[in-house]
């Protein structure tokens, strides 16, 4: 495949500088892709599908009547990130981790920041994420947010920016480590050449952290990862992190809550104890004593046995509060309370909709704005200004005025691109990246992450629901040890 027709149409390029040539990072890997005979590069694309197919790396899209589960899209050519890059994006998320916890720690008990009018009281008090059962919650060692997935982009000028945190039950970081394995087999060569930085090592240090929650005297802790079942939208990623961290993959049914407060699981040999349970259930379906009675996916007594220490949860619940888009606007003064730092990472420009003057300015510009429900996953919930038509923007004004409190507005980020194959060649498509970062005796970003590539010519929305796909994130070491 030739890239001497490759148009950068005015979008940051994250492979070629606006003149045409390649990045210094990206020149081996464009040498080696057009090195490759004719149709070579779509072979090993075929390849790689079939080795996704093969390995059931699939999703499911609620609602979609075409099928439970599809194959996730993925595209051959990798997204590079430099050294520089990576080392200043790395210490945004330590910072902004760091805060983000002090806060829902703060929240749960004295509300320091919301007495001192850092935040609005209102903002808080009307987050659906807010749990008050979590009230006075004392989770090991402090921590809230053991694994988060925070969603970055860049706009055209070469900005990155944090677009949203997602503290709950985050997904998509088995398809960071089977995308590697797939580049691996396809390009072997280059992962020498580069020095890539390796992925791995994603699980062992994903069960380190969370043998590292339990009590102090529990010396070879239990871990279990529960999950709602084979219909949830993540349910290959449950069960493949838990086969590569060599633990239980269990379900509500499978444990129960004992007399004396502590979680066991089922087993042919009776019942074990547990002591660290990675949920991939919401809270309102973790425990129907403490949230929804009618949840029949989680465990009754659970929330209880983890008030009393006997079990750790991860993420702990009620984290949520700190990834409402409301409360996301107010991370950059989080960080300044709390660390006494500037932002090291900047947001995205927001309007909060419940403030008079901001909601005035999103009505009169919803052609121009990407409008968000505060709670909305997925790409769902959302409003594209330049992509909408008047109905649609009709429809967004009655429900922003409405519930104002719900919805935030964002001006609309020229995303940047990365070569992507389309038919015979490549054409660029617009991605944003999702790091994973780790939360337990210290905070560990894994070195890339996912690139999530919107497939559509034109579209904004990357989200494997709306169309997109993924790519491997190569971050190149620099003068430090590569891939292995």
């Amino acid at each position: 495949m030739n890239f001497s027709g490759y148009q950068t149409d005015g979008f940051y390029d994250e492979m070629f500088l606006s003149s045409g040539e390649p990045r210094p990072d990206a020149r081996l890997l464009v040498e080696t892709i057009e090195s490759l005979s004719a149709g070579e590069l779509l072979v090993r694309q075929s390849s790689a599908e079939r080795l996704l197919l093969q390995m059931g790396i699939t999703f499911t899209v609620y609602g979609d009547t075409s099928g439970t589960e599809r194959i996730f899209p993925f595209d051959l050519i990798p997204r590079i990130v430099t050294a520089q890059d990576w080392a200043w994006i790395e210490a945004g998320l330590k910072q902004r981790i760091h805060a983000l916890n002090l806060f829902i720690d703060d929240i749960y008990h004295d509300q320091k920041i919301l007495k001192q009018g850092v935040i609005p009281e209102s903002v808080i008090c009307s987050a659906q994420t807010l749990r008050p059962q979590c009230l006075g919650l004392n989770p090991p060692r402090g921590i809230w947010c053991h694994v988060t997935g925070t969603d970055l982009v860049r706009d055209r000028d070469g900005q990155i920016y944090v677009l949203e945190d997602n503290l709950r039950v985050p997904s998509g970081v088995s398809y960071v480590l089977e995308n590697r394995q797939i580049m691996k087999r396809t390009f072997p060569q280059l992962f020498a050449g580069m020095k890539i930085r390796p992925v791995d090592d994603y699980a062992s240090k994903l069960l380190e952290m969370l043998q590292s929650l339990a009590p102090e005297n529990v010396p070879d802790p239990r871990v279990v990862v529960l999950t709602p079942g084979i219909y949830n939208s993540a349910y290959f990623e449950h069960s493949f992190l838990a086969q590569q961290m060599g633990v239980q993959l269990v379900e509500g049914r499978d444990l129960v809550v004992d007399a004396d407060g502590f979680v066991v699981m089922r087993t042919t040999k009776g019942f074990q104890q547990v002591d660290v349970i990675y949920r991939r259930i919401d809270d309102d379906f973790l425990d129907p004593k403490a949230f929804r009675p009618d949840s029949l996916l989680g465990v009754p007594g659970l929330m209880e046995s983890f008030q009393r220490g006997r079990v750790a949860l991860a993420n702990a619940p009620g984290n949520g509060v700190a990834d409402d888009k409301v409360v996301y606007a107010y991370v950059p003064e989080i960080i300044r309370y709390y660390l006494r730092e500037e932002p090291v990472i900047p947001n995205v420009p927001t309007y909060l909709c419940w403030r008079d003057t901001d909601r005035q300015h999103v009505l009169a510009n919803l052609d121009k704005l990407v409008v968000k429900a505060a709670n909305e996953a997925g790409g769902y919930g959302m409003l594209v200004g330049p992509h909408s038509t008047a109905a649609q923007r009709t429809e967004f004004a009655a429900k922003i005025e409405a519930n104002p409190r719900n919805y935030i507005a964002q001006p609309t980020l020229g995303l940047s691109r990365v070569p992507t194959i389309v038919d015979d060649h490549a054409e660029g498509r617009h991605v944003d990246l999702r790091p994973y970062i780790l939360y337990g005796k210290e905070i560990y970003v894994l070195p890339g992450g996912l690139t999530r590539v919107a497939l559509k010519r034109g579209s904004l929305v990357v989200n494997s629901s709306q169309g997109g796909g993924s790519k491997d994130t190569w971050v190149v070491a620099g003068n430090g040890g590569g891939e292995q």
